[in-house]
């Protein structure tokens, strides 16, 4: 198969097993998002669902998050690792959003990548979930994916995620993106992979 025509497969077998795509973390505005997805970096997002109803019943807007210290939301995330970091991220991007967003998230990629904490992956995901606006968010998962459909070669997520954009029609970008995350937990995993019974890779690898 071309690449097109492996971008064609996947797009149709993943809408066959999964035309429905939750949003994985739990969240009620892109404020609470924007928290959800900072602390699922280097955490699964099971384990990020068992904390932020601890963090958010204490603090789900930024002018309550500023109301607790960095070392009492520290205690909270601490079952997602990185917890002194994410928590002065979370606790500074919150003043940020205050002082200079009226307490809102914004709504752009170059905003959203200013704040601390906030990288490439983070602000797709929220330009996605949040707000809508085509974005393809590349994680370790969906980059293992990509190279394992040969779908691209390289070794970046920054240029693999520049290959699926140019293979994949811009409308589908965001379910595709939650698509291949599901896909890969359920039958393309790092480890343990059986390629002959991959609903994929047993066709186009």
């Amino acid at each position: 198969m071309r690449k097109q025509e492996r971008a064609r497969f996947v797009m149709a077998k993943l809408e066959e097993l999964y035309p429905e795509v939750p949003i994985p973390l739990d969240h009620q505005d892109p404020y609470t998002l924007l928290i959800a997805v900072l602390l699922s970096a280097q955490c699964t997002d099971v384990r990020v669902n068992k904390v932020t109803p601890h963090l958010f019943a204490k603090a789900d807007t930024p002018q309550k998050m500023i109301g607790i210290s960095p070392e009492a939301i520290r205690e909270i995330i601490r079952p997602c690792g990185l917890s002194e970091r994410k928590a002065q991220a979370i606790w500074d991007l919150s003043h940020i959003l205050l002082d200079k967003h009226g307490g809102r998230v914004p709504q752009s990629f170059e905003d959203l990548e200013a704040l601390p904490g906030v990288g490439h992956k983070t602000a797709s995901v929220v330009m996605a979930q949040a707000f809508g606006v085509p974005a393809f968010p590349v994680d370790t998962h969906i980059h293992r994916l990509a190279n394992r459909w040969k779908l691209t070669q390289s070794k970046s997520v920054t240029k693999t995620e520049k290959d699926l954009k140019q293979v994949f029609p811009r409308d589908r970008w965001n379910r595709l993106h939650l698509q291949i995350i599901f896909f890969g937990r359920e039958y393309c995993p790092a480890r343990g992979h059986a390629p002959d019974a991959c609903p994929i890779c047993s066709v186009i690898a």
